[in-house]
């Protein structure tokens, strides 16, 4: 939220679509910038930052409303490997928050009038792994450890004034009862974003036991998929709001597939302006990108959200 009059964005999806950003790092990669690193666009964060504030600004210029942070794979642990200490990493994630702001602050000094809001982005234990165990899940960890894995990355983000934090790509139950755990108290709200195979999260648990842990989660104000394929959004969107009445939040892939193997896409994109028009009438208020989905994907969703709603995206 960019002033004290602006809504909240749990506000703001009671009276209309919100629109999310896109990949983080194809952005910066479509800037010429090499993310083929365990950090991956976290460790921008220490070298470039000014790249991170820019890829936000690039997407608040299309159409969106609401700016992912690069925390994604921003961990302590993580860091630490790359010799990082801890207060450093530490003012790093506080960072991914303050380049998020200085985005919006940048979009409103170009003329953007509509409320902007920052997510601070809280990735799975499996992100910090780097080997795509955030596509599977069950790391063989218990539930207390990973509590304690995710608490004091929630912590500092949280204390560096984010409007929501974004618990996202969860692959697993486990995992999203410590999130649920983790982010419990610290006076920020959140929301909680599965990614998915079909009607089940990549760890195989039915979707309805996933949702069903956020739907009595106070803090939770939105539930839903991302990192997904399209083609696994509607049926997402029909128990998540049917489980949990809270409003629906999807932001899937552009529908190639990815090998976290050779780390590389295959396919073509089935990511489409049409789909985000059914996604809102079936229920999803806060619709946006993941993986390859950049600025004119973002546009594309703005646009569509535009003509299949009274008022469009919301606005102030």
């Amino acid at each position: 939220m960019t002033s004290d009059t602006a809504p909240t964005l749990a506000q703001a999806l009671a009276s209309g679509p919100v629109v999310l950003d896109g990949g983080m790092s194809n952005q910066l990669e479509s800037a010429g910038h090499d993310l083929d690193d365990d950090l991956w666009s976290a460790r921008l964060l220490a070298e470039q930052p000014e790249a991170i504030t820019e890829a936000h600004l690039a997407y608040f210029r299309a159409g969106a409303s609401v700016a992912i942070t690069a925390s994604y794979q921003a961990t302590f642990e993580g860091f630490a490997r790359r010799g990082i200490p801890h207060r450093r990493a530490a003012e790093l994630l506080t960072l991914s928050v303050d380049a998020a702001r200085e985005a919006a602050r940048r979009a409103h000094a170009e003329g953007i009038t509509r409320p902007l809001w920052v997510a601070a982005s809280i990735g799975p234990y499996g992100a910090m792994l780097a080997d795509g165990s955030e596509y599977r899940g069950r790391y063989g960890l218990t539930l207390a450890a990973l509590e304690r894995f995710h608490r004091p990355r929630a912590e500092v983000l949280a204390a560096a004034s984010p409007d929501v934090l974004a618990l996202e790509t969860v692959p697993d139950t486990d995992e999203a009862r410590a999130l649920l755990r983790a982010v419990r108290g610290l006076g920020v709200p959140a929301w909680l974003s599965y990614t998915i195979s079909g009607t089940r999260t990549r760890a195989g648990q039915p979707l309805e036991d996933a949702f069903a842990l956020a739907a009595d989660a106070d803090d939770i104000i939105a539930v839903g998929v991302n990192c997904c394929a399209p083609d696994d959004v509607p049926t997402a969107i029909t128990l998540a709001s049917r489980i949990t009445g809270k409003p629906v939040v999807v932001y899937p892939n552009s529908g190639e597939s990815w090998n976290p193997t050779s780390h590389t896409w295959s396919g073509r994109p089935t990511f489409t302006p049409a789909q985000v028009t059914t996604w809102h009438t079936h229920g999803a208020h806060l619709i946006g990108g993941c993986c390859r989905v950049g600025p004119p994907g973002i546009a594309a969703i703005s646009r569509a959200l535009t003509r299949a709603t009274p008022t469009g995206p919301v606005s102030p």
